[in-house]
């Protein structure tokens, strides 16, 4: 199973900016905690981090067919981005997004979230341990999803042998 990870804009700066809100953790240290969390569970694990819109639309274009999930923080373009959201929908992959930060909680603007309906869930409020419960939860739902996968196969067989 391969999981991507997209980061959007100035999650780079994690540990820089406004560490009352985001926290002292940077971005390389969050990556790191997730990777070991797929080598223990035997998931392959990408990252990807950028600034620009249509390269974060890419990278969500080029999970299809590559990947079984992603987990993105689409940061402020998720209060602004139907193209993201466009891309996400497109490729019908199973996705979590995440916010370091409760997004609810904060300036009126970013109450809306152009990106949360088109996603199997959010985690939002949790600091740069969302990013551990994304990692279980995208694990549950592939567990879900190859459990289905078996039921189906299964009844497909003894529809056949009758």
């Amino acid at each position: 199973m391969k999981i991507v990870v997209i980061q959007g804009p100035n999650l780079n700066m994690l540990g820089i900016r406004e560490q009352q809100v985001y926290g002292p953790m940077k971005l390389e240290q969050i990556h790191a905690q997730m990777k070991e969390f797929a080598t223990q569970n035997g998931i392959e694990v990408e990252f990807f981090q950028s600034n620009l819109e249509g390269e974060i639309v890419d990278k969500v274009q080029e999970c299809y067919g590559e990947a079984q999930g992603i987990i993105i923080n689409a940061a402020a373009y998720t209060h602004t981005s139907i193209a993201i959201r466009d891309a996400i929908s497109a490729v019908n992959i199973p996705t979590i997004e995440v916010h370091i930060s409760n997004i609810h909680r904060r300036e009126e603007f970013r109450k809306t979230n152009m990106i949360a309906p088109v996603c199997s869930s959010s985690i939002v409020g949790f600091g740069p341990f969302g990013y551990h419960l994304a990692m279980v939860g995208m694990l549950q739902i592939m567990n879900e999803i190859k459990a289905a996968q078996e039921a189906q196969a299964q009844a497909q067989q003894a529809t056949q042998v009758q």
